[in-house]
């Protein structure tokens, strides 16, 4: 199963995994930042969001927003300007 249909949840019920099943941690915080985002909360906002302050280090969120699928999400601009508020 891909890592989007994982994220949101595409594709036959009968075959889906839980949603973390098979995801690493920093996956999984990732998939958190994206559900978020489509949300329309804002990446500061989730940045600073105390389900991830509580699971990852200052380093690791910023990590998660070099993140290929976070960026395509979020936008390469407001991702760069994310990482510079955690720091």
């Amino acid at each position: 199963m891909s890592f989007l249909r994982r994220i949101f949840g595409k594709g036959d019920d009968t075959q889906r995994e839980e949603p973390q099943r098979g995801m690493s941690k920093e996956e999984a915080l990732a998939a958190y930042v994206i559900r978020e985002h489509s949300q329309g909360r804002p990446v500061e906002e989730i940045m600073n969001d105390p389900y991830l302050k509580n699971r990852a280090t200052d380093e690791q969120r910023i990590r998660l927003l070099e993140r290929p699928e976070v960026i395509r999400a979020i936008g390469e601009h407001t991702a760069a300007m994310a990482r510079e508020t955690v720091r």
